[in-house]
């Protein structure tokens, strides 16, 4: 293992935990969105006082989905870490550059493949 291994190695694992800390965070949020619309029985859709409940929980509903897909990436990751498929382009077959895998941890393709 080399040292950018283990810089990979600890970012990803960092980046993980972020992740699915924001996928805790964001469920909580979303659970209590629709518990709140269950309590209130206004017509929040014609509400002049800001955004309604309807797009709070759209808009948390695609921030959960972006986070949850974010932690399958990490994982992903990390799994060909494992498996010693990591920083491989998954295109060419050409080793991806340490720099381009420390600015995005989850990269699959090299920066000629990825242009």
């Amino acid at each position: 293992m080399t040292p950018a291994d283990g810089e990979l190695r600890a970012l990803l694992a960092a980046e993980r935990a972020r992740a699915a800390e924001r996928v805790n965070a964001l469920s909580g949020d979303l659970e209590a969105i629709v518990e709140a619309s269950r309590l209130v029985s206004t017509d929040d859709e014609h509400d002049p006082e800001g955004s309604t409940i309807a797009f709070e929980r759209s808009q948390t509903g695609t921030f959960l989905e972006d986070a949850r897909t974010r932690l399958e990436e990490l994982d992903s990751a990390l799994k060909r870490l494992e498996s010693g498929a990591y920083g491989v382009c998954v295109t060419c077959g050409r080793p991806i550059a340490v720099d381009r895998l420390l600015a995005r941890p989850t990269a699959t393709t090299c920066i000629e493949c990825a242009t």
